[in-house]
């Protein structure tokens, strides 16, 4: 966890979509935080990449991050 790239400035978007890409780059920085090892990370796609269980969990991460994008932007509601 030596890496002091800043990369997420701000939760605030302009739209729920920039929100959901925002979303799914934050579980993917999550997952290189977690396995510095990019060559283990891609040994270890086929194996999730074929299993539902693990794909559904990937997708939960991503809501989980995108709820917390929502209710920064109060869920894109005009003031």
């Amino acid at each position: 966890m030596e890496n002091k790239e800043i990369w997420l400035e701000t939760l605030i978007t302009n739209s729920p979509q920039e929100g959901r890409e925002l979303a799914i780059k934050m579980a993917r920085k999550s997952i290189a935080t977690i396995q510095t090892n990019a060559e283990t990370r891609n040994n270890m796609r086929s194996d999730y990449a074929n299993d539902t269980a693990q794909l559904i969990a990937s997708a939960n991460v991503i809501a989980i991050e995108f709820q917390t994008i929502a209710a920064a932007n109060n869920y894109w509601k005009k003031q």
